[in-house]
């Protein structure tokens, strides 16, 4: 069995017992970085297990073969990523496909996730949203990343790195308008805060110094009011 164990994104009590339980159990874990993961089982007193395999981006394809290869002679294997759900804005992805593919078994062991807690915390609808992972770094490309989502009505969520969110949510001003959004910070940490207001006001919020720590923004969807009116 691959079991796929979401990880806390920050409180460390967020980790749920059904989760601890399977890592105590692994014999084999793959994770993002084996350090994060090895510092995690320590807090909470869980053995080191026989085998860590480094499954990260740049070296899935190898590393997917070592797991695939455990999974295929029986053996039970965790895959867990540093924070939330391996396979979201993760390379974890690619391994639960060929996993699926080979008709070798996947279970989930849920937990917590930015993106959710993101959403909720926003203030914004949370009926119908999308989860638009990270943002592509170029300008043009950046553009055309906010441009693509200017006539849906639903809420999107995505992750930024604190040194581009200035950029990023003056791209998303100038293609999106003054839609409300939601910035949030260390979810879940001693210092979490979120900051709402426009994407104009918010662009121009964190127009400085690049702030600390992990950040998932929320954007309101297109008005439906708004988009009855420019119809035919």
């Amino acid at each position: 069995m691959l079991y796929l164990v979401a990880t806390p994104i920050g409180n460390l009590s967020d980790l749920s017992p059904r989760a601890l339980e399977t890592l105590r159990a692994a014999r084999i874990v793959a994770c993002e970085d084996t350090r994060r993961t090895w510092q995690l089982l320590s807090h909470f007193g869980v053995p080191r297990p026989e085998t860590m395999i480094s499954y990260r981006e740049g070296v899935e394809e190898s590393a997917g073969e070592r797991v695939l290869a455990h999974l295929r002679a029986g053996r039970d294997v965790v895959l867990c990523t540093d924070a939330g759900y391996p396979g979201v804005s993760d390379p974890g992805f690619r391994l639960v496909r060929s996993a699926v593919a080979e008709g070798l078994p996947v279970c989930v062991v849920p937990g917590p996730s930015a993106a959710d807690v993101a959403l909720v915390v926003s203030g914004l609808p949370t009926s119908s949203w999308t989860f638009l992972g990270f943002p592509p770094r170029k300008p043009g490309a950046l553009r055309r990343f906010f441009a693509d989502e200017a006539e849906a009505p639903h809420t999107l969520v995505f992750y930024e790195s604190p040194f581009r969110i200035g950029k990023t949510l003056a791209a998303a001003a100038e293609t999106l308008g003054p839609r409300p959004a939601a910035v949030c910070l260390e979810l879940t940490k001693k210092f979490e805060r979120v900051e709402r207001g426009t994407l104009p006001e918010l662009a121009e919020r964190f127009a400085g110094p690049p702030p600390k720590g992990e950040i998932a923004v929320v954007v309101g969807g297109k008005a439906r009011e708004k988009r009855a009116q420019e119809e035919p």
